[in-house]
């Protein structure tokens, strides 16, 4: 095999492992849901009809949508939530009012996120557990604390990074592919009947037959899909063809043929809707295929986890978060990372969930209504994209995307259905991080409205300083300012208390942009103020690793000699005091003060060495 063959192959592998995780578990209490609250009568039709169903919605939104459509959407060859908004967002920049609002929209959508991240874990590892009581009945009383037992041991894991058990990842979710596929084949072959579900009319049929019915458990059928997010979201991890053939190829057959599987094993025995897919194995491979499940379910997990991670960090960069801990577990990939406070949060928001819910079922009452959520923005923001981005006829756009729109609505209306049956935690965790989301923007606003207003214009406070300039000290100072051209409180400070410039003085402001990489030679902009004085903009992309050390290097190519060792860093730490007035709501105000508190150093988040830190502290009264 050919390099080329041999990494492509590669890229297959992992892709099967990271992207289908989830949506490859989901064969676990997907048609279980369907006839397991009594709301489709058990009838042979019936059966017919929902599996028609689960097909059809596996083409469609899968297939078409995002295999076909959105994966085209990439942002510079990233994609997901965020780089999407990023691609909308830019695609209407001369529409501000338009601009607001899908920024709004989509980082609502990237708060349901989290909500996602805490059922999924919750309901894929609960559900594969499950099928112990297969086994024995008696081993119902051990479901929840085996559950919560291989949740802690999975986020514990995580600190140390995926690096090492990684690359299991792709082999053992290819072998739960072929396990799921041989399972559905061996109960195809007892009825190959049910093979005709394929064909749509089936589906139209049970629809026309019963509407009420077929839009309540529209709910349920989604379930098939959850994940189908994560093909778009890893889309800068493996690219576009190896993502499709893995689809194509791979788990699409798997998962119809066992969904089929499941199908002809209700025809000839209508009890096993318990729990069918368990009920597919003999009984000599249920041990195995409980831990392979189980094995599965954690991968899945764990991508989500992963994603997270990353998900996090992008909305940081775009100042929608305030500044946390990132932790780096590998010397080679720079996008593992790990994030202390994300992933302990997620981990007691699922023990929550298992023990709040205590069976997958249940759990499934409150999945759906995030994801359905999500489905739905992509789609809009896609709208945006391929109207005002691809520039694209009007009446195209509204084809390419109103049928896939009609579609998610559907979905997204039948899981409202839910809303009082459990639906309302994942919106609540959901909506919880977008209140915050927008409080932390709206209080930088804010901040950077009292600290303009209060600001000195650097060029002409430099010319009076150097009417009679103080004394110069060796060494470069590097002043961190939140707009280019004021007066960093850090100088003011310095000078009043030290009465000293260094030989060389870089006034820096770091800026954040809506695309996900900016290349090392447009990472500095410097302009020379004179005497030995430089202001410097340094540019990051949202995916981009911020090291402002490194990217300072740059500078010895524009006449300025940093050394290390002789460099030192002079940061502001702000202090927020909430005052009365035409800023935030009190508690809003509050709010913010104590996240701008807890906020990690400015120095841990710019890569700045230890040592050659000074922090000088300042109160800010919004």
């Amino acid at each position: 095999m050919s390099p080329t063959k041999s990494s492509s192959a590669a890229l297959i592998l992992a892709a099967i492992g990271v992207v289908y995780g989830d949506i490859g578990t989901s064969v676990l209490y997907a048609v279980k849901e369907v006839f397991g609250h009594g709301h489709v009568p058990f009838t042979i039709e019936n059966v017919y009809g929902i599996l028609s169903m689960f097909f059809w919605t596996l083409t469609v939104i899968v297939s078409l949508k995002y295999v076909v459509l959105v994966l085209r959407a990439d942002n510079e060859g990233e994609g997901g939530l965020v780089a999407m908004l990023a691609l909308a967002s830019q695609a209407v920049v001369d529409k501000p009012k338009l601009r607001n609002v899908l920024l709004v929209v989509g980082i609502f959508g990237t708060s349901l996120f989290y909500g996602d991240g805490v059922i999924t874990p919750a309901i894929s590892v609960l559900s594969a557990v499950e099928g112990l009581e297969v086994v024995s009945p008696h081993f119902r009383h051990y479901v929840i604390p085996i559950t919560l037992v291989v949740l802690f041991c999975l986020f514990a894991v995580q600190k140390h990074g995926t690096a090492g058990i990684g690359r299991f990842f792709g082999p053992i979710t290819l072998a739960w592919f072929v396990t799921i596929a041989l399972l559905g084949v061996s109960q195809i072959l007892t009825h190959p009947e049910i093979l005709k579900a394929i064909s749509p009319l089936y589906a139209l049929r049970f629809m026309w037959d019963n509407p009420g019915t077929s839009f309540i458990i529209l709910g349920a059928t989604v379930l098939c899909v959850t994940g189908a997010e994560a093909l778009y979201a890893d889309l800068g991890h493996f690219g576009k063809r190896p993502i499709r053939v893995a689809w194509f190829s791979v788990v699409m057959p798997a998962l119809v043929l066992n969904y089929f599987g499941q199908g002809a094993l209700l025809l000839e025995n209508p009890a096993a809707v318990k729990n069918p897919f368990f009920m597919m194995a003999p009984d000599w491979a249920l041990i195995p295929l409980v831990v392979l499940a189980t094995a599965a379910t954690v991968i899945a997990s764990q991508a989500l986890i992963t994603g997270a991670f990353s998900v996090t960090r992008q909305v940081i960069q775009l100042g929608y978060l305030p500044r946390m801990n990132i932790e780096h577990t590998s010397v080679r990939a720079a996008g593992q990372i790990y994030i202390p406070l994300v992933n302990w949060g997620l981990f007691v928001a699922i023990v929550l969930a298992v023990l709040m819910f205590r069976s997958s079922s249940n759990l499934a009452a409150a999945y759906g209504i995030a994801v359905t959520t999500d489905m739905l923005i992509t789609t809009v923001l896609t709208f945006f994209v391929i109207r005002h981005a691809w520039k694209y006829p009007l009446w195209l756009c509204v084809l390419a995307t109103g049928w896939f729109f009609v579609v998610d609505f559907l979905f997204f209306a039948s899981n409202l259905l839910k809303l009082f049956e459990g639906g309302w935690f994942p919106l609540l965790i959901g909506g919880s991080i977008f209140m915050l989301m927008l409080t932390w923007k709206e209080g930088r606003r804010l901040m950077g409205q009292v600290q303009l207003a209060e600001a000195i214009d650097l060029r002409e406070f430099l010319a009076s300083v150097f009417v009679s300039p103080p004394a110069r000290v060796e060494g470069t100072a590097v002043f961190l300012t939140a707009e280019p051209g004021v007066v960093p409180n850090a100088l003011l400070h310095n000078l009043k208390h030290n009465k000293v410039m260094h030989e060389q003085n870089l006034f820096v402001t770091v800026r954040n942009h809506e695309v996900p990489w900016i290349p090392m030679d447009k990472r500095i902009e410097m302009e020379p103020l004179g005497h030995h004085c430089w202001q410097v903009v340094v540019h990051y992309g949202f995916k981009n690793d911020v090291d402002l050390p490194r990217a300072l290097e740059h500078a010895r190519l524009r006449g300025c000699q940093l050394e290390p060792m002789t460099t030192s860093y002079f940061l502001s730490r702000d202090v927020v005091i909430p005052t009365l007035g035409s800023g935030m709501a009190p508690w809003r105000e509050k709010l913010f003060a104590q996240m701008h508190h807890s906020a990690s150093g400015a120095a841990n988040f710019l890569s700045l060495p230890n040592n050659a830190v000074v922090e000088l502290g300042s109160k800010i009264e919004i």
